[in-house]
């Protein structure tokens, strides 16, 4: 298993075998899991792992990212939310709490 994912909360993955992950090749799927479902400790990990342009390329491209979620990055990294492809393109299938 990499060190890296070994390091990140176990119930992240609750649903995938951890044995079967890649860093470099699934790495859009472990940044919106670790930002989605993640603790702050794992965002670390995860900060220290990918390098920046990795990071701030893969979340703008990612297809959901929750409201709090998505202000977050945005406040964080610095980049406009229309920016983000999850703000420009909303999911068609509006979810009933608009919280």
């Amino acid at each position: 298993m990499n060190q890296f994912i070994n390091q990140l909360s176990k119930s992240l993955f609750w649903d995938t075998d951890i044995n079967d992950l890649e860093p470099k090749k699934h790495t859009s799927y472990i940044i919106e899991r670790v930002l989605s479902r993640g603790t702050w400790n794992d965002f670390l990990v995860l900060k220290e792992y990918y390098d920046k342009n990795i990071l701030v390329n893969t979340v703008k491209n990612l297809r959901y990212l929750d409201k709090r979620v998505l202000h977050f990055c945005s406040t964080y990294f610095e980049i406009p939310l229309t920016d983000f492809r999850c703000y420009t393109n909303p999911p068609s299938n509006q979810a009933h709490w608009n919280y």
